[in-house]
């Protein structure tokens, strides 16, 4: 380790535990290295100009901002590059190293297994044909014996308010609410007053390269478009502990899932 360079704890702290229990998500600072996340850039990079399949366009799901259709301007831009642990071994190597999966065993237990039906992706955030995602928890559309799973975000260059960093609302993990605070697709419901009095405690998560953010998949949070003129770029996985599996016949056991205590898949 060149002289001068702190070692990165193995493990998060207790009060990093118990802030990530209070509030449902947790920065941990510095956890890529910049060697590591200039190869993770250049795959996405390679990947974006040549339209390397599974992609996610922003033209599909329609969200404000986004292109009207894969005709118009801006019809072929990605929202996300799906099944990232395929595109580099680079995504799992990272993952694997124990400043990551021993966070994430605190949190979860051991064996830390990823699914990689649901994000195992990363997001891109485009100038001018990006789009706003509304105010969600990632549960809606998942399928796992418990609500119980952890989201890691790995800022792959800087995230702030003007291209489009995530918003959290802070404990909103460990909350009940009714199906009438939604909408059809699980949104909330901005037009509601106690929906708009929860939205107003929430906070904007600025990142830095190489930072990770981890959140539990009940936290509630949104993001804006890009109103930048750079590419905003992020690895995004998430994770179960090994009492939680997923439903059977359902998109969360369709396809295997990756233990990050060892080198195999799992069905």
């Amino acid at each position: 380790m060149p002289q001068g360079v702190q070692a990165l704890p193995d493990r998060l702290t207790n009060d990093e535990v118990r802030f990530f229990e209070e509030n449902g998500y947790l920065i941990v600072r510095r956890l890529l290295d910049e060697q590591t996340r200039q190869q993770m850039l250049d795959r996405t990079r390679q990947d974006l100009r040549n339209l390397v399949e599974p992609i996610e366009f922003e033209a599909e799901l329609q969200y404000p901002g986004a292109p009207d259709s894969f005709e118009s301007e801006g019809g072929k831009t990605a929202r996300r590059l799906k099944a990232a642990h395929e595109r580099d071994p680079v995504f799992l190597e990272f993952l694997r190293r124990p400043p990551v999966r021993n966070r994430l065993a605190q949190l979860l237990g051991t064996p830390v297994v990823m699914p990689t039906a649901h994000h195992n992706c990363i997001m891109t955030k485009q100038p001018r044909f990006s789009s706003d995602t509304g105010w969600h928890q990632d549960i809606r559309y998942w399928r796992f014996e418990r609500p119980d799973l952890v989201t890691l975000w790995l800022a792959l260059g800087a995230e702030h308010s003007e291209n489009g960093c995530l918003k959290v609302i802070p404990g909103s993990h460990s909350l009940a609410y009714s199906r009438e605070r939604f909408d059809d697709e699980l949104f909330l419901r901005i037009d509601l007053p106690e929906n708009q009095q929860l939205i107003s405690k929430s906070e904007y998560v600025e990142l830095s390269p190489g930072d990770v953010l981890l959140f539990h998949c009940r936290l509630f949070h949104s993001a804006t478009r890009n109103f930048s003129d750079q590419p905003k770029f992020s690895a995004v996985f998430t994770f179960r502990g090994p009492d939680n599996q997923p439903v059977p016949d359902t998109r969360s056991s369709a396809m295997p899932e990756i233990s990050l205590f060892s080198e195999e898949l799992e069905f």
